[in-house]
């Protein structure tokens, strides 16, 4: 299913590597993944989330409060995949694996590839599926704009919160393919940013340019979420951009908090791969 990043043939597993017809090698490490991102493009060892981030992310996520969100994308995956069996999805810049592992319990006959650049976020998705005897994923170091994938090989590619490719999804879909993107609806987390700054403001719709896909759907899914400690309130702020945008002040104002109540908003968009005849 792999392809060489070099120079883009199959890529074959013989033991512990994988090999293209060109004689570029990749191993496969000790947790079973495998890196595909080549310093051509961006150095593998320290691109994306480092280790300290993934463990906030991780310690977030961890404690439940997205799980309805990646329960609905599980569920508008269900519905647009028609039934299809056997499908393979990717799951596009997948980070730490929380979203993966739902999806991968939620679709038990899909195969599932998880993709991200950050080599510390792959790794602890590894750990995820191996702790919860998750056997349809895989995982590899990769970047969203360069997929590691045979041309028209997928059913769907979900994005939550992660670049969103035109050209390389459209490669990768076959015939009808479905693509999910989520993104912060106008009100999320509104009240973390009330909290951090003097004059909070909605999100702005985000504009993805996917000329080659056609929207089919879209929905805001929101509800409500105690952050139930200083702590937690910290880890939230870690995993959103306002982490380089906020005032030592305004960091100070969040870590005197002891809890919050926040808006958990997001907009879920699905898109069909157009039919270029």
């Amino acid at each position: 299913m792999y392809i060489c990043p070099v120079c883009k043939k199959k890529l074959k597993r013989l033991d512990n590597i994988l090999h293209c017809q060109n004689g570029h090698s990749f191993d496969i490490a000790r947790k079973g993944y495998v890196n595909l991102l080549t310093t051509a493009k961006r150095n593998p060892k320290n691109s994306g989330d480092n280790a300290e981030m993934v463990k906030a992310r991780t310690s977030f996520l961890d404690k439940g409060y997205y799980l309805p969100l990646a329960e609905k994308i599980a569920q508008t995956a269900y519905k647009h995949l028609c039934g299809k069996k056997q499908p393979m999805i990717i799951d596009s810049g997948c980070g730490e694996g929380f979203y993966t592992c739902v999806y991968a319990k939620a679709l038990p006959d899909a195969k599932i590839f998880g993709i991200d650049i950050s080599k510390s976020a792959i790794s602890h998705c590894m750990t995820r599926v191996h702790t919860s005897d998750i056997t349809n994923c895989e995982f590899a170091v990769a970047s969203s704009f360069e997929l590691p994938f045979i041309k028209e090989s997928a059913d769907m590619v979900i994005s939550t919160f992660a670049p969103v490719s035109n050209d390389e999804y459209a490669r990768v879909l076959n015939k009808g393919g479905k693509l999910i993107v989520v993104s912060p609806s106008a009100r999320h987390l509104f009240e973390l940013k009330s909290a951090a700054y003097d004059k909070p403001y909605e999100n702005k719709p985000n504009i993805y340019g996917l000329n080659k896909f056609e929207k089919t759907d879209e929905q805001i899914f929101e509800y409500k979420q105690t952050v139930s400690s200083t702590q937690d309130i910290l880890d939230l702020f870690s995993m959103t951009p306002y982490l380089y945008k906020t005032s030592a002040e305004g960091v100070q104002r969040l870590r005197a908090l002891d809890s919050l109540e926040v808006t958990c908003g997001f907009c879920i968009q699905v898109y069909t791969k157009k039919d270029f005849k």
